[in-house]
């Protein structure tokens, strides 16, 4: 491992900043569905962080909705765990809990492994400029040092990659099984030099592509997801107030 994969010390993890909720119209469905897409971006992008109170009224205000809605879409955020609901006392956005980072880091790996692998042995020309496309935009974010920007389109080549296994549900079952994990990078990425450690290690990726070798493909995503975890899990020590007890 490099120097500059090594996990942060705690003094350079930072949280990101807040930003404002989403207006609903950037979102598509039922007004309830809508609701529930700004507040599940805010939580995963820990513009609404762990511990912090859910308060209905001030998202009512906010997004110009009854709290019908509201209440409908963190019923929802419940049943993902991205909320805790607790009788008398409150709704609190949900703490990091290292066996949900754990479990759903082990499911993750199993499907991206296996879709990039299939990528690798079925993948056009077509295809690879996508792709190419994609990491140039990473590597401009990088250079901006929009940390934001970047977590957007890290997030967008992994759904690409598993769009490009031509089977329809693998990207929203990844999605689902990652959703915690993802929450808690955001913790990772404003550390330093662990943007630019993570666009090397989506070259190696697309670059195992390009070469058609599934192994290789394989070999270096493995390495990229594989690290997550071990750099999250001492996080719990030096930032209890953000996870649950193990």
């Amino acid at each position: 491992m490099t120097e500059h994969q090594d996990p942060p010390p705690a003094a350079e993890v930072q949280l990101p900043p807040r930003r404002p909720l989403r207006p609903l119209d950037q979102f598509q469905g039922t007004l309830a569905q809508r609701v529930h897409a700004s507040l599940r971006e805010a939580i995963l992008s820990m513009s609404l962080r762990p511990g912090d109170i859910v308060r209905k009224p001030e998202i009512c205000e906010t997004l110009g909705v009854s709290r019908s809605p509201v209440s409908e879409a963190v019923a929802r955020l419940a049943v993902e765990h991205l909320v805790r609901i607790v009788p008398q006392a409150g709704t609190y956005v949900a703490r990091f809990s290292l066996d949900e980072v754990r479990e759903g880091a082990f499911l993750r790996e199993a499907l991206e492994l296996a879709a990039v692998e299939r990528v690798a042995s079925t993948v056009t020309d077509e295809q690879l400029v996508l792709l190419r496309r994609n990491l140039r935009l990473q590597e401009a974010l990088v250079e901006d040092l929009d940390i934001a920007g970047f977590y957007q389109t890290d997030a967008a080549m992994h759904e690409l990659i598993l769009s490009l296994t031509g089977f329809r549900r693998v990207a929203s079952l990844a999605d689902s099984a990652w959703v915690h994990v993802n929450r808690a990078r955001q913790l990772l990425l404003p550390a330093k030099g662990r943007v630019q450690a993570t666009l090397d290690e989506h070259r190696a990726i697309i670059a195992a592509i390009e070469a058609r070798d599934p192994a290789a493909a394989r070999e270096a995503t493995r390495s990229h997801l594989g690290k997550l975890v071990g750099f999250l899990e001492p996080l719990a020590l030096t930032h209890p107030d953000l996870f649950e007890p193990d």
